[in-house]
């Protein structure tokens, strides 16, 4: 069930009075009831996955959490780490193995015809694995005080339906403690979620979707185009997927405010990073924070000096790639982004000391730093977007040789305008974000909120794209 569609709409109907009306397990039993209803929605089968990875680290966490034996520990972890990465595995990456397999045999003179499976990958398979991997990991390191006692809870955690297709990725030590209190009706929470709500479905309505027209004509046909057109199309798609994933990312937070939870933020005005680090800051936190501990500091972290450092981030940034997506353009990204951060290490300190020694003011240094992080973030874009690394290539050479005899700009310059406008109010909007005074006079003065939600409405009104466009990272 898509948030931007007329069946959701009906479902929070129903679903918030309802949830509103019940306390205590009867709560947690129509929350429970109803992520499945939402789920299911796409293909009822896929509830099936849910419930088989539900029911294992249930038992796994109650088992490890009863048990002193080290060795019975680790060999329940390595249970739920084979249970839930294989059958990601299995769902996600084993045909883009076998192909890629096959392609390297015939590469050498080896005929083979690859063998594949051909299923479909459930919605959200790699959002409700991890965050099920974070509960039987953090109760293997002890992080967590106790496995919890209530199976409803625990798939209530696993379901629940706001964050459960396309996160935020929400930790068990985070939300269990929630689910097991009774979140009473509060009008200014209730409020401040809707304004959540708004600013998310703003963001994806206008500005994602409306730039998503501009955005596949040119990534799904590069040929066609020049080097301005595909310029333009990978700096529209840098906001068309902040605008998608990050407005996702709101309604589901606002969602989850309306109910009582709090899910953190995901997404805290990327496009202002100064640095790649800063930017994973920034960007899809609850990944970006899910990858470091249970994958970068495992292998080592920043200990063992700059190559081993190295290692690590490159290592990780490819699995990180790889998590978006079973092709050879999400490893590509991933390698970039690992090249950026292993880079900044090595060169960031010393390129910002050296401007500043030939008297380059600070203020500059940041915000040169700003744009140089912003268009390498946009260059790695092309090939996470680009259908085949052929295409991404494609779009790269054309705009590094600002290629325009023979090919077109394209039409649409009202819907460009239209986006580009949109896209520097968003950005606008980010930047006054940054400033505490604006916020707090924002935050403290109910008018302007209600200014603010009023404003927003009639955009969407006026600009929104409702042919119900499916959200990018529903197919990771």
């Amino acid at each position: 069930m898509l948030f931007n569609t007329i069946p959701f709409f009906v479902f929070a109907a129903i679903f918030f009075p309802v949830y509103f009306a019940t306390r205590g397990s009867a709560r947690i039993t129509v929350l429970l009831i109803s992520s499945y209803i939402f789920y299911g929605w796409w293909d009822w089968r896929f509830c099936f996955l849910l419930i088989w990875s539900t029911l294992l680290d249930f038992v796994v966490g109650r088992a490890m959490a009863a048990s002193d034996d080290p060795v019975r520990r680790k060999i329940l972890l390595i249970l739920s780490l084979i249970s839930n990465l294989g059958t990601l595995a299995v769902f996600k990456y084993f045909d883009f193995f076998s192909a890629s397999f096959t392609s390297l045999l015939n590469s050498v003179g080896v005929e083979a015809t690859p063998f594949l499976l051909n299923v479909i990958l459930p919605v959200g398979i790699s959002f409700y694995t991890f965050q099920t991997l974070s509960y039987t990991i953090d109760l293997y390191r002890r992080d967590l005080p106790a496995a919890e006692p209530s199976l409803l809870r625990f798939a209530a955690y696993v379901a629940l339906f706001p964050q459960l297709v396309a996160g935020p990725i929400v930790r068990a030590r985070t939300l269990l403690p929630q689910l097991a209190v009774d979140q009473r009706l509060d009008l200014a929470r209730i409020g401040l979620g809707l304004q959540w709500v708004v600013w998310g479905f703003f963001l994806k309505l206008c500005l994602a979707d409306n730039a998503a027209i501009f955005v596949d004509a040119r990534f799904d046909r590069p040929e066609l185009y020049d080097a301005p057109s595909l310029a333009l199309a990978t700096f529209l798609f840098s906001f068309q997927i902040y605008g998608d994933f990050a407005g996702y990312s709101l309604i589901a937070i606002g969602l989850g405010k309306i109910m009582g939870f709090d899910f953190g933020i995901n997404f805290n005005k990327p496009y202002h990073a100064t640095s790649f680090s800063n930017f994973w800051q920034r960007w899809h936190i609850s990944l970006s924070s899910w990858i470091r501990d249970y994958i970068y500091i495992p292998l080592g972290g920043n200990r063992g000096g700059e190559w081993f450092t190295a290692r690590n981030l490159t290592i990780t940034m490819l699995l990180g790639g790889l998590w978006h997506g079973a092709a050879w353009t999400f490893v590509v990204w991933g390698l970039l982004h690992g090249a950026y951060l292993s880079l900044q290490r090595a060169a960031g300190v010393p390129a910002a000391a050296a401007l500043r020694g030939i008297g380059v003011p600070r203020w500059l240094v940041t915000m040169l730093a700003g744009v140089v992080v912003y268009l390498l973030v946009c260059l790695a874009w092309i090939p996470f977007r680009a259908a085949t690394l052929a295409d991404a290539w494609e779009i790269v050479r054309v705009i590094l040789t600002w290629e325009t005899e023979g090919r077109v700009f394209g039409d649409n310059l009202l819907l460009l305008a239209r986006v580009s406008l949109i896209a520097l109010f968003v950005y606008l909007c980010d930047t006054l974000g940054l400033v505490r005074t604006v916020v707090r006079a924002y935050n403290s003065r109910w008018w302007l909120r209600l200014l603010g939600a009023v404003i927003l409405l009639w955009g969407i009104a006026l600009f929104g794209s409702f042919d119900g466009t499916r959200f990018i990272y529903f197919q990771f």
